[in-house]
């Protein structure tokens, strides 16, 4: 009998410490801690707004703090290396938008990451449409006047952008490149400084993103002439495409999306993915991009992978065309 009992005895012990090696071996669920966000922009601008509103909703449903952490500089570069050289867990994710991954690629020889091999894609964020502004006073009304204008004195009119690169500047390039024309790039640092030179009267135009102007258009301080989307704006139901202004195929846009260092585990990128994309479909997270020019841009990995592949092979082709080089 007390054979008997000690080999009971014996196998639930023995059974208790399969069940315990096998907890054990078990990865703990994520995440078991805060997420950091970087925004390789400073804070209050459109990459940052985008990132806190996403980050706050993300972090309801991940039950851990999303945590926005600014690196600006040098084109997005200094936030993008930072991004590609964090360790591979999940704890650090971070904004890589066209600039990072499609422009500056084909502008520097020697970048501190490589597009293509550094990063896990997450999955977009939004894209933010771009529109041809003038100053109030400036005498052509449509398109095709601007069109006249420039041809008549080529390199007289004159074009800001956030600086040389920016998707202010390349869009300017594209357009230049398909109406054959000559205007001049002024390049300033960043939009701000831009757009106050454009409602000033010290240049001429501008193509700006929504985000950045729709203030100052409602208000009257710039004109827009056309934007550059397929379709008319739900914000700018008034003004039209560029193809309705008899500029066929030209579109433009700047945009965003979600990274993480390349290696992330496939459930843990999924499972961001899934956070990622049901915050962008939240209806008051949704409405609030909406209302300040955001288009929300909801995407797989894989999809956002290819939406990449493809704004790098359009836009090389614009950025070589223009030799604009950075380094």
């Amino acid at each position: 009998m007390t054979q008997r009992i000690a080999l009971r005895l014996f196998a639930v012990l023995f059974a208790a410490t399969l069940l315990a090696g096998a907890a054990q071996a078990q990865p703990a669920a994520y995440p078991q801690q805060p997420l950091k966000w970087v925004v390789p922009y400073a804070p209050g601008g459109t990459t940052d707004v985008i990132a806190r509103q996403l980050a706050v909703r993300m972090g309801q449903t991940l039950g851990q703090s999303v945590i926005a952490d600014n690196k600006p500089g040098a084109a997005s570069i200094i936030g993008a290396t930072f991004i590609a050289r964090s360790a591979p867990d999940g704890y650090t994710v971070g904004t890589a938008d066209s600039g990072t991954l499609a422009f500056n690629p084909a502008m520097y020889a020697s970048l501190g990451y490589d597009a293509g091999k550094d990063f896990s894609l997450i999955g977009g964020l939004g894209r933010m449409p771009l529109v041809l502004a003038v100053h109030p006073l400036f005498p052509a009304k449509d398109v095709q006047e601007f069109l006249a204008l420039v041809r008549k004195s080529p390199g007289a009119v004159s074009s800001a952008s956030a600086g040389s690169g920016s998707p202010l500047h390349v869009a300017l390039e594209l357009f230049k490149q398909q109406t054959r024309t000559d205007i001049l790039h002024v390049a300033y640092k960043g939009a701000a400084p831009a757009l106050q030179d454009l409602m000033a009267g010290q240049v001429n135009s501008m193509f700006v993103d929504l985000p950045a102007s729709l203030s100052m258009i409602k208000a009257g301080k710039i004109r827009v002439l056309a934007v550059a989307t397929p379709q008319r704006l739900a914000l700018l139901p008034d003004v039209p495409t560029m193809a309705e202004a008899g500029v066929p195929g030209y579109q433009a846009y700047a945009w965003q999306g979600l990274v993480g260092p390349a290696g992330l585990p496939t459930p843990v990128l999924e499972r961001l993915n899934k956070e990622l994309v049901a915050a962008l479909s939240h209806a008051q997270t949704r409405a609030r991009l909406q209302e300040i020019g955001i288009e929300p841009m909801p995407m797989a990995p894989q999809q956002f992978a290819d939406f990449v592949h493809d704004e790098q092979k359009r836009w090389s082709g614009v950025i070589k065309a223009a030799s604009i080089r950075l380094d």
